[in-house]
């Protein structure tokens, strides 16, 4: 099978690795190898004879911009996808996206769900909880000094290798027309997987709990957690920390 992967980063990289590995034709497509999503240039090329495109490109910033990259790039990207003759179209996307409101950037990304499933091409949306190398990376953002501050928010972990093994599997299938959850094994608030990250990774930094701190000051409740029937992951985050 024919799959185009748009996107070319920690996910869509390993996208095409997982199913060029299974057999298919699996290629990926980024700026950097000659498409615009933001002018549809290159797509037409990039698209001809696929079957699937799988789409794990992201807006490069969180703000306001972000819901501007999403209603400019997912048409195109569905034009182009519709005039190659594509039959399925597979987009990553994030558990409870539509039930974070105060987030601009969920918000965009509650948009783009929106413009797939409206478009004209057969869907899949797969809504993936926070992924571990993204919980570690955002330790840093809120970083004064030798404290790191974080909420108490619950967050399922999940490894991106897991994430790129599902969206491949859902790629190789016939579209879904509705979303499949995925999430890790565990739950922690997000101030303990600070804690738990720090020493694991011997970092003398500590953590203070605030519920201001950061991007997921913002999230209410449990709505990041995996919901009931959701496929779930092997890899536990103390496990994944000690492989890095």
């Amino acid at each position: 099978m024919k799959i185009a992967v748009i996107g070319t980063g920690l996910i869509g990289s390993q996208v095409v690795q997982q199913l060029t590995a299974a057999g298919h034709d699996a290629t990926g497509h980024s700026r950097s190898t000659g498409i615009d999503l933001r002018t549809g240039d290159g797509l037409d090329e990039a698209l001809r004879g696929a079957e699937v495109v799988v789409d794990v490109a992201n807006s490069p910033t969180f703000d306001e911009a972000s819901l501007d990259f999403f209603r400019t790039t997912v048409p195109h990207l569905l034009a182009a996808a519709q005039a190659a003759g594509v039959r399925h179209i597979v987009t990553l996307s994030i558990v409870g996206v539509d039930q974070v409101p105060d987030l601009v950037y969920y918000r965009a990304k509650t948009l783009q769900e929106d413009l797939v499933e409206a478009g004209p091409i057969p869907y899949s949306i797969v809504r993936a909880t926070q992924f571990m190398e993204f919980l570690v990376a955002s330790l840093d953002w809120t970083t004064d000094g030798d404290v790191v501050r974080l909420p108490a928010t619950p967050i399922q972990p999940i490894s991106s290798a897991e994430v790129a093994a599902a969206v491949a599997e859902v790629a190789a299938g016939a579209p879904l027309r509705g979303t499949r959850n995925i999430g890790g094994p565990e739950v922690f608030p997000l101030d303990e997987l600070g804690r738990i990250t720090l020493e694991v990774t011997g970092d003398n930094r500590r953590v203070v709990t605030d519920e201001t701190a950061g991007l997921f000051a913002a999230v209410k409740g449990d709505v990041l957690t995996a919901p009931e029937g959701a496929h779930l992951s092997t890899t536990h985050f103390r496990d994944w920390l000690r492989s890095r």
